[in-house]
């Protein structure tokens, strides 16, 4: 798979700043998984295969789309059993949100979310 870098800031002569496409999905798993009511990121979005992905593995799960200065994230979830799955996934959309907006400087035009499965395990 080839690595995209975009480039996010030119500043006259002290330079230019790129950014990959990885470094904005972890930006977005980390943000997800601090999230109460995620279990945790799923690493195949299109795929029948649901893999859970540990802290290391979190931007395998997330598609990410950037067009000039905004971005679109998609992200699989697995929710804890008993939480409000509307609410878990309004508060991961902000959160993700919030945390590229704030770390790019990019605009994130969307980010959408798929629940792949509910942790019915008790802890």
């Amino acid at each position: 798979m080839e690595r995209q870098i975009h480039k996010i800031h030119q500043n006259g002569d002290v330079g230019t700043v790129h950014i990959a496409d990885e470094v904005i999905a972890i930006i977005a798993g980390l943000a997800a998984t601090e999230v109460d009511g995620v279990v945790g990121m799923v690493g195949n979005l299109a795929g029948d295969l649901v893999e859970l992905l540990g802290k290391k593995n979190l931007a395998k799960g997330i598609n990410v789309e950037v067009m000039e200065d905004t971005v679109a994230l998609d992200l699989a979830i697995i929710v804890a059993f008993g939480c409000s799955i509307v609410q878990v996934t309004k508060n991961v959309q902000e959160k993700v949100k919030s945390a590229v907006e704030t770390m790019t400087g990019l605009v994130v035009s969307e980010v959408n979310i798929k629940v792949a499965g509910v942790d019915v395990e008790k802890k």
